[in-house]
């Protein structure tokens, strides 16, 4: 279009980079502000510190009677420089029991008799503790306290039944089993609210120490197991031509059929040993889980993740081999990792592999997902990679889930979003967004449960949850992709990333990194989108013939400062499209004048949100009689 055609004059002024507007910061943040261990400049303060443990497991599953066992021993440092006079011990799995605080409906499929504990020590002294009074989270009044920046030695020896129903965990079917959350393990301390003592109900996730694991599963023979982590002894529990296979599938870019359900079925896989001990290993994690199956296909492939090192991730899928979409899942996540490594989030995988199973939960875990089988092979696998790209948040970041749950699920719904324009195309991709993510929340903006992002994901249910933790986040990062534009936004996202990766961020530090990675003062744009009722309303409130064109007057109804566009429509039916970013929004965010300048007659002045669903969609066209 020659710029004599049409002229679009924006009438706002842009506050300058230094403009600045303070964030609500609450009491306890400001606390470790002080205490040097957060800090405003987005990095973690002088003084920051987080605990760890190093966990060396040994867990039985017999699976006739649903039965886990484990005997571990944690070797736990205290880096704060708080004395400890309790431990605080998390068992998610304790959800189950009946009398524990749950979020939504059980069933008497999904209730069992939950954790018992038959031995307890810390440094060598034994406790008197069964955990048959806990919930899911469980109190240890410690004989000798755990002094700052000192180690305790923690042994527990343990039992819990499978769920009958599966969620998250439990049985899939007879012979099938994703075991998750089975081990009792120390609740976070942290810097700015102590012990984590927020009982999980079963809608908000989690919040876990990065910590070491060394662990083994026992299984009956003709069971595989798959879980977290690297398998150290592939060739004492697999038969030689099936270990050839797995150590082939790691390099291949081929998928490879590792065990087809014929001899998975037959007995041909697994050592013929009554019981077979897999051992695994992985390191500075947040969790580590497993599954078994003795029917179950397995695949595997390798992926490029890392060009300039030439690193390689292998991913594995097992699955009911009469489910569809997972045939295919070795390549879409081929494709997927190393988009997720290379374009959005433009980091490079960090684990050494990632296994797909198939269960129910469509839920994430370190190095592994749990994904049920759809006849949508678009949905399959843009579930696949929401919950594959769930591995930078909350695992590569980690995220407080149960308080924050915007700062992953928002994320890992961007990056679906980002992969699905590259795999199905733009048009297809706003589609599905606008249908899944975005639509869902504004068909219930109006509800009382609509509460700024903000507020804490423990203190919400249903649809309020799943608005704020998805779709007003993602489209929160989204209208910052925009508004900054793809290379700072990048910029400012790997600064936040590599700060804080491997450490426990909160809302702030994501703030406060975004200011310093992208060089601008954007405290307007995040209490806008974080601390306000704001919904997305748009709305042409009136249009004035000028001299020279129109003045178009374009009201923000909701609030959230989002970017549009207007599509200008000539009597000659050619169209004129001029992208407005959020920044329109900064100096008034509620009323902005558009001029519009042309040589040629307009016939119809429209708004386009894209996927920014508008509330209100029949007020954003205007025709010009």
């Amino acid at each position: 279009m020659k710029k004599n055609f049409l002229l679009l004059i924006l009438v706002y002024f842009i506050a300058e980079v230094g403009f600045a507007q303070q964030l609500y910061i609450p009491r306890n943040i400001e606390k470790a502000i002080e205490n040097g261990t957060r800090s405003t400049d987005g990095k973690p303060g002088k003084n920051y510190w987080q605990n760890k443990g190093i966990y060396d497991m040994q867990i039985r599953v017999t699976p006739e009677t649903r039965m886990v066992a484990g005997t571990e021993s944690i070797v736990y440092s205290n880096n704060s420089p708080d004395t400890l006079r309790v431990l605080v011990i998390r068992f998610v799995n304790n959800i189950h029991k009946p009398n524990s605080p749950r979020g939504n409906y059980a069933s008497n499929a999904f209730l069992d008799s939950g954790l018992t504990i038959t031995h307890f020590t810390v440094n060598g002294e034994t406790y008197n503790e069964n955990a048959r009074n806990w919930g899911t989270v469980g109190v240890v009044r410690l004989k000798q306290p755990i002094l700052p920046r000192s180690n305790a030695t923690i042994g527990i020896n343990w039992y819990y039944p499978l769920s009958r129903q599966d969620g998250r965990e439990g049985q899939i079917d007879s012979t099938t089993f994703y075991v998750a959350y089975s081990y009792p393990r120390v609740s976070v301390y942290d810097d700015y609210n102590g012990w984590d003592m927020l009982d999980h109900t079963g809608r908000q996730e989690f919040y876990n120490d990065f910590n070491d694991y060394t662990y083994s599963v026992t299984a009956p023979k003709n069971y595989v197991v798959y879980g977290t982590g690297d398998l150290l002894n592939p060739d004492e529990v697999l038969q030689p031509e099936y270990l050839e296979r797995l150590k082939k599938s790691y390099n291949s870019n081929e998928v490879i059929h590792i065990a087809s359900l014929d001899e998975i079925l037959r007995g041909k896989v697994t050592l013929q040993n009554e019981w077979n001990t897999w051992k695994f290993t992985a390191k500075h994690i947040t969790d580590v889980c497993f599954a078994l199956s003795k029917n179950y296909v397995w695949d595997g492939a390798s992926v490029l993740v890392d060009p300039a090192t030439n690193r390689r991730a292998s991913f594995q899928a097992a699955y009911n081999d009469t489910s569809k979409d997972f045939k295919e899942y070795v390549k879409w996540a081929q494709f997927s990792l190393n988009f997720f490594s290379t374009q959005w989030p433009g980091v490079p995988y960090p684990y050494s592999k990632m296994t797909a199973f198939q269960g129910h939960a469509d839920m994430e875990y370190p190095m592994m997902v749990n994904d049920a089988t759809t006849p949508d092979f678009r949905f399959s696998r843009l579930l696949l990679d929401h919950e594959m790209a769930h591995t930078y948040f909350p695992f590569y970041m980690g995220i407080n889930e149960t308080r924050y749950a915007f700062m992953d699920e928002g994320w890992a719904t961007t990056f679906e979003y980002l992969s699905g324009i590259a795999e199905f195309g733009k048009e297809a991709a706003d589609n599905f967004y606008k249908g899944f993510r975005s639509g869902r929340y504004i068909r219930d903006y109006s509800s009382e449960s609509d509460q700024p992002i903000i507020t804490q994901s423990s203190q919400q249910a249903g649809m309020g949850y799943c608005s704020n933790s998805y779709g007003k986040a993602s489209l929160s990062y989204l209208a910052l992709k925009d508004l900054l534009g793809d290379q700072l936004f990048k910029k400012a996202l790997h600064y936040y990333m590599d700060t804080w990766n491997g450490k426990h961020p909160i809302p702030w530090d994501y703030f406060n990194c975004f200011n310093a990675g992208s060089g601008q003062n954007l405290n307007w744009f995040f209490q806008n989108w974080f601390f306000t009722n704001n919904y997305i309303d748009l709305q042409i409130e009136k249009v004035e013939s000028l001299a020279d064109g129109y003045a178009i007057t374009v009201k923000n109804v909701g609030g959230f400062a989002i970017p549009f566009d207007v599509i200008i429509e000539f009597e000659d039916g050619k169209t004129a499209v001029m992208h407005q970013t959020p920044s329109i929004w900064q100096k008034n965010g509620r009323e902005q004048i558009l001029k519009l300048s042309s040589e040629k007659k307009i016939k119809e002045i429209k708004l386009d949100n894209g996927i920014f669903v508008d509330y209100t969609p029949d007020d954003n066209v205007f025709n010009i009689k």
